[in-house]
């Protein structure tokens, strides 16, 4: 997959694709089938398959002290679209400028005039340009002027009701990975390069793999049984595990971070890069009375880990 940071000066092979507009946090179902249908409207043309999107997320860009709110960065919304076939990734700079533009400056000078965009797809609740001024039937008018084809997908409804990344993030808050699961179409993953950290769980017995949620919403703090995919490097491959989301009470610290166990794993992960997903919640953080209390806690976390995760 081929990834364009900028509108402008484009080489020939990056422009004509057929491309999924939108912000496509977390990658899930409603996304998948706007992409799709971008898919399938790029085979009648012989058109690439591409989608474009915004780093920083605009709602990022315009309230900076908000709470985290995305379910991944961009680099792993980058392997999630790979995954499922897109061969351009439009990753566009949200800046000032690009935030002034109009709905038909977006249309002529980012869509047309830019990418060269042949056919672009977007959920009937789009909105773009200055104000978020310019609907999806606009963009419609827009493509009928400039010469580029426009489908407006429907939104997609799920077993828990209308798909969407908010739900999923109250699904996460919850505990609930698998109703995310569901609407995601795939685990909920927290992609990321393993850090330093105290080496405590050494100590215990537990050596675990350390990965920052700075930026990300926070799913609901507690232990998980959790998928672990190395993704680089000589332990390349995937795991079974046990992980703590939280601020470790136990041990007095308050900057969240996600902790991982695999199981029959020996190595050095720092510095690899993992794709964590969480597959089921077993308990809350808690504190225990004393080291032994805790480990005895932590080895019934690994059996049952263990087994949710033989059944899958």
């Amino acid at each position: 997959m081929r990834i364009i940071r900028d509108y402008t000066f484009l080489d020939p092979d990056a422009r004509g694709a057929s491309a999924a507009i939108g912000n496509f946090d977390g990658v899930h179902i409603g996304h998948q089938a706007v992409i799709d249908i971008a898919r399938t409207a790029g085979e009648k043309i012989s058109a690439p398959l591409g989608v474009l999107t915004f780093d920083p997320h605009p709602r990022e860009y315009f309230a900076r002290d908000a709470a985290p709110f995305r379910l991944m960065s961009a680099a792993a919304k980058a392997t999630r679209l790979e995954k499922i076939g897109v061969e351009r990734l439009y990753q566009l700079n949200f800046n000032n400028a690009l935030a002034a533009l109009t709905p038909e400056d977006f249309a002529t000078r980012v869509i047309h005039e830019g990418l060269g965009l042949r056919h672009v797809v977007v959920g009937s609740d789009f909105c773009f340009g200055k104000g978020r001024a310019g609907k999806a039937s606009d963009l419609k008018n827009f493509g009928a002027k400039l010469g580029f084809g426009v489908t407006i997908a429907e939104l997609i409804e799920g077993a828990q009701g209308q798909v969407s990344s908010t739900r999923i993030r109250e699904a996460l808050s919850a505990g609930k990975p698998r109703d995310a699961a569901d609407m995601l179409g795939h685990w909920h993953r927290i992609e990321g390069m393993v850090i330093g950290g105290e080496q405590r769980g050494r100590e215990l017995g537990y050596p675990t793999a350390n990965m920052s949620i700075d930026g990300l919403h926070p799913p609901r703090f507690g232990v998980y049984a959790v998928l672990a995919d190395v993704q680089d490097g000589p332990h390349k491959g995937r795991y079974h595990g046990v992980a703590s989301m939280g601020v470790r009470p136990m041990f007095g610290e308050n900057r969240p971070n996600l902790e991982t166990f695999l199981f029959d794993f020996s190595g050095d992960l720092y510095g690899s890069t993992l794709s964590i997903a969480l597959v089921e919640y077993l308990r809350g953080e808690e504190k225990f009375d004393g080291l032994d209390a805790l480990i005895t806690q932590m080895d019934a976390d690994s059996l049952q880990s263990r087994s949710i995760l033989a059944a899958l």
